[in-house]
């Protein structure tokens, strides 16, 4: 069945979050032989259309205002429904990022329709296009197909692959004019807490730590593996309790959820709500001084040791073999 999915494109410091390219590829699957629409939404983003069709899009829409230079949920929500009411969409597909968890259940009510929320996959058996989602804080999965109407969901970073860049790949890219008003909210600034480098929602290796790196100082050796890997750091709750880091940071229940493809926790005891936030990385890699930590139950390789023996001297092989 050929379907029309709207895709949105998700921007940050002007450029595309690799979720915009994952959710090409999901709204691929959900189109069938139809087509994929992707949606750009903010100030001067025009530029950023063609790449979308290079990594699967069919076509491009863009709505740019000055009101949409930042991310507001009412400035966003009327841009997207406009678009909406304008292609009359099968499907849509955001990003499970900060910006699509609190953008879609608007959209969602808006078109009185159901949400599937945080997809790690997508098959189309027969014709039906089932989602897979992690309950119980990833300890079991379920499957979701929406019956009747538009199909709506929001896919987790990092799960669904993109496909293969091809710049050779053209498609229309229009603009629709949309008058922004009745803004609840302003924003005047943007204050960024977390550290500079790769995005942790989006990394393919991340380097976290827990109370056993003892103060701030102690997430150095853990940077200096991230730099060598290529890869960002995370912690759990406890080294944000304590003020070792800042909260952006916190991978968790209450944190971030990543899932990269190398997970290296240092001196983290494994508390389920940590788990909840990484338990589904590729490949877990545990460092603690304690052979009976829980992380170990969930790690595909363990270090017993010191985290401060044992990660500078990681850091210096790697080192060597690059």
């Amino acid at each position: 069945m050929a379907r029309k999915v709207l895709v949105l494109g998700e921007i940050r410091d002007g450029v595309h979050r690799n979720v915009s390219f994952e959710a090409i590829a999901a709204g691929k699957t959900v189109a069938e032989d139809g087509e994929v629409v992707g949606v750009l939404i903010g100030k001067q983003v025009a530029h950023l259309a063609e790449e979308m069709i290079h990594y699967g899009a069919d076509r491009i829409v863009i709505v740019e205002n000055e009101k949409l230079e930042q991310y507001t949920s009412d400035g966003f929500s009327q841009a997207f429904m406009a678009v909406v009411h304008s292609e009359n969409p099968d499907g849509i597909i955001f990003g499970h990022t900060a910006l699509g968890k609190d953008l879609s259940p608007k959209i969602a009510s808006k078109l009185n329709v159901g949400l599937i929320s945080d997809a790690v996959a997508i098959e189309n058996t027969n014709g039906q296009i089932i989602f897979t989602r992690p309950i119980y804080s990833g300890k079991a999965f379920e499957k979701n197909t929406i019956a009747d109407g538009t199909i709506f969901a929001t896919v987790r970073p990092n799960n669904i692959a993109s496909l293969e860049k091809d710049g050779s790949r053209t498609g229309g890219i229009g603009s629709l004019s949309v008058d922004i008003k009745d803004l609840r909210t302003i924003i005047k600034d943007v204050v960024r807490k977390a550290s500079e480098g790769v995005d942790l929602s989006e990394a393919k290796v991340v380097i976290a730590g827990g109370r056993g790196v003892k103060s701030a100082e102690g997430f150095e050796p853990l940077k200096e593996l991230a730099a060598v890997l290529g890869g960002a750091i995370g912690a759990s709750r406890g080294a944000c309790d304590a003020d070792y880091c800042d909260y952006s940071l916190q991978i968790g229940q209450t944190g971030k959820v990543v899932t990269p493809d190398l997970y290296i926790a240092c001196g983290i005891s494994g508390a389920i709500q940590h788990l909840a936030g990484m338990s589904n990385s590729k490949v877990i890699v545990a460092i603690n001084k304690d052979p009976e930590a829980n992380i170990f139950n969930v790690a595909d390789y363990g270090i017993v040791g010191d985290l401060f023996e044992v990660v500078p001297l990681l850091t210096e092989e790697l080192r060597n073999l690059t």
